[in-house]
């Protein structure tokens, strides 16, 4: 006698493939909604990266605290060590009630004599506006040319031992391809409606009368960097021969000349002299889109032209 075969097993398979098929669309269900939460993350963080408008300091809460701003790099307006950068941030300094004193931390080499000038001159707005609240410039490597330019314009200038400081000089620099170019057989070609149009071309010869000129011109700007740091520093300066002759000292070297005032760090000025051990930054950043800009932009213009002829530097 033959066996009969199940009659619902035409039944229970089709349940047991709608099963099977019910939790493959829920699993893939669920990997959609996990997928669709970390693109929406990833969004949000990109956006919160482009459009970061964080203006330092604003908005924090009135506790004690010690208020530090940091000047880092070339002193470049395509630099973020650019006055506008960094005034922004001192006055976010400044201005919130709950900073006991405020410490620039410089470590440049110097840079832009007119960006220099525009923080120096904002520092002195500020000490004016706010009379009470101290203001020191903590030096770490370097605090060189356009660095000390700004730093002359603290309370106190605090290095460490190795600290390299002064270099108060005026430099402008560039090439000359003349003799190559004779050797290549190639002519330059450059129409000029002033005399002095092409002045420093690397491409034309030197003319005495021009290489006066700029000399006459770096040296008033050199003159206008000495006034500077007369005015900063007054009677605490010592009288050295090279003291404003490019020459750069060390930290020990430059107390002792006047050049600063004694041995510090961020955090001594804070605990030791500020009373306030909590330190808070208020150091423009830069975000993702300013970055962006700067790698894929016009800078790369910009570079290969001061690659040949640069404008006054304070180095």
């Amino acid at each position: 006698m033959e066996n009969n075969p199940n009659p619902n097993w035409e039944r229970q398979a089709l349940e047991h493939l709608l099963l099977e098929n019910l939790k493959e669309t829920r699993k893939a269900r669920r990997w959609k909604a996990v997928f669709r939460v970390l693109t929406l993350l990833v969004i949000v963080g990109v956006l919160l990266a482009i459009f970061d408008f964080h203006l330092p300091g604003r908005g924090m809460g009135v506790e004690k605290h010690t208020a530090l701003v940091t000047l880092e790099g070339e002193i470049s307006s395509s630099s973020m060590a650019n006055a506008m950068d960094v005034n922004s941030s001192l006055l976010a300094a400044f201005e919130n009630e709950g900073s006991a004193g405020v410490v620039l931390r410089i470590n440049s080499p110097g840079g832009s004599p007119v960006q220099a000038g525009m923080i120096n001159d904002e520092i002195h707005r500020l000490r004016k506006l706010y009379p009470k609240k101290p203001f020191y410039v903590v030096v770490e490597d370097i605090c060189a040319s356009g660095g000390y330019y700004v730093a002359v314009a603290a309370d106190q200038i605090l290095v460490d031992k190795a600290s390299l400081v002064g270099s108060i000089g005026v430099i402008m620099e560039g090439f000359g391809f003349t003799g190559l170019m004779d050797k290549l057989g190639v002519t330059r070609r450059m129409i000029t409606s002033g005399s002095n149009k092409g002045m420093l071309d690397p491409f034309s010869k030197e003319d005495p009368k021009q290489v006066e000129m700029v000399r006459t011109m770096i040296d008033e700007i050199h003159q206008q960097f000495i006034a500077v740091v007369k005015q900063g520093r007054g009677d605490r300066l010592k009288e050295v021969p090279d003291l404003f002759s490019g020459r750069i000292w060390n930290g020990e070297q430059a107390v002792k000349i006047g050049l600063a005032d004694g041995y510090g760090t961020v955090d001594t000025v804070a605990r030791d002299i500020f009373k306030a051990p909590d330190i808070l930054d208020y150091t423009m950043k830069e975000n993702f889109a300013e970055r962006v800009a700067k790698r894929f932009g016009a800078e790369a213009g910009a570079a290969a032209g001061k690659a040949l002829v640069k404008a006054p530097d304070l180095k």
